[in-house]
């Protein structure tokens, strides 16, 4: 078996105005006992489990971890000596045969002693926050970075060794138009990344502008957020755009250069078990789903105690591991074989399915099915129908 492992870091510089994570700025000297905490996590996971009543299948047993996803939060503000010291313990707690060892990373953050670092440390993939080349809409959602950093950090990365690189764009954001879109876009596929994620605005209560957004308020420049239209033909540019360029679109929100899908994520999209270390981090056993405390504090004062501070443990239903398979598998752009999981779930979908195939929301090929190209921008839609 083949086992992800991703290791959270929930501190930022600074709150984006969209950004609804458990997410927190904090003095530097919390980076250092944080870690530690981590480090006990991944080192000490079994026996906490056993305590906390977690139960991992016998197939975990040898599970041999080939990713590791150090996300985020701002991972690379912390030092390359304490993502070393994470990914250690990783290596000296689990069989590994690596393959992609990926961390998040501001382009401000990037430099050469850094890049080398992380080299050495054995990350060799760099999950870029970029969200846009223009100026104006990254500081109007309080982003540190400009344009000028971006073009900066990436050939440092590149002169250290890392030559796999992701970009993650957002459409929709403040001061946003066809014609910057489109400019972001053209600078993306001019740098040439491995693979790039966009991803729509999300609009809810959770961040300070999707509340803006809601009261119908003008700060942080709620009042100049293009609209559902605008962002689902942006998303749509961006579709031609990308496939012209060479780019392989896999899943719903990401692109890459045929060879380079993000090996760690499409663990989650195919329900593959993976491990998550660290505040606020997520597991999934096949059967059990489970999360730690969020609270950065709490979590490292309950390890220092010799505790995981697990929250969320939930052994999953038959009828709720259905519902995975179909909203995750319809994600992936190569779709669902619909034949198999009704024989795995002794169910029949026929019925949740005619209804969408009839308004032209998936497409049938055979076993096969897939959302329909036209509407992957409105997926979200689709998934409520056929989950209702």
């Amino acid at each position: 078996m083949k086992l992800g492992v991703y290791i959270q870091v929930p501190f930022c510089q600074t709150k984006c105005t969209y950004c609804n994570f458990h997410t927190g700025v904090v003095a530097r000297e919390r980076y250092g006992p944080y870690v530690a905490a981590v480090e006990r996590e991944i080192r000490e996971h079994r026996k906490m489990y056993r305590e906390a009543g977690i139960a991992l299948p016998e197939t975990f047993a040898d599970a041999v971890v080939d990713t590791i996803y150090l996300g985020g939060g701002t991972p690379s503000l912390l030092d390359p000596e304490d993502l070393a010291r994470l990914l250690d313990g990783v290596r000296e707690t689990f069989p590994c045969a690596l393959r992609e060892v990926t961390l998040e990373a501001d382009p401000e953050t990037v430099d050469e002693e850094k890049a080398r670092g992380w080299f050495q440390a054995g990350i060799d993939r760099i999950s870029f926050g970029l969200q846009s080349f223009s100026d104006r809409e990254l500081s109007a959602v309080g982003r540190m970075h400009r344009r000028e950093d971006i073009e900066r950090a990436v050939p440092l990365l590149r002169g250290a060794g890392i030559g796999n690189i992701s970009f993650d764009l957002i459409a929709g954001l403040p001061h946003q138009t066809a014609e910057s879109w489109g400019a972001t876009v053209g600078e993306v596929l001019a740098m040439g990344p491995e693979h790039i994620s966009i991803y729509m605005l999300e609009v809810d209560e959770g961040s300070r502008l999707g509340r803006e957004i809601l009261s119908k308020g003008g700060r942080y420049g709620a009042n100049s957020v293009p609209g559902d239209d605008e962002v689902a033909n942006f998303y749509d540019f961006a579709r031609g755009a990308l496939s012209a360029g060479g780019y392989h679109h896999y899943e719903i929100s990401n692109w890459a250069i045929p060879g380079n899908e993000s090996r760690h994520n499409l663990k989650y999209w195919r329900r593959e078990g993976y491990l998550g270390f660290g505040a606020g981090a997520h597991s999934f056993s096949g059967t059990q789903r489970w999360a730690n405390e969020h609270d950065a504090a709490k979590y490292t004062e309950a390890l220092a105690a010799g505790r995981i501070p697990c929250e969320g443990l939930e052994a999953l239903s038959a009828a709720q591991a259905l519902d995975e398979e179909l909203f995750l598998g319809l994600r992936q752009l190569d779709g669902i074989d619909i034949e198999k999981i009704e024989r795995d779930y002794g169910v029949q979908l026929s019925s949740r399915l005619e209804s969408l195939e009839r308004n032209g929301l998936v497409e049938r090929t055979g076993p096969v099915v897939r959302l329909a190209p036209a509407r992957l921008s409105i997926s979200n839609e689709v998934f409520v129908d056929l989950l209702r």
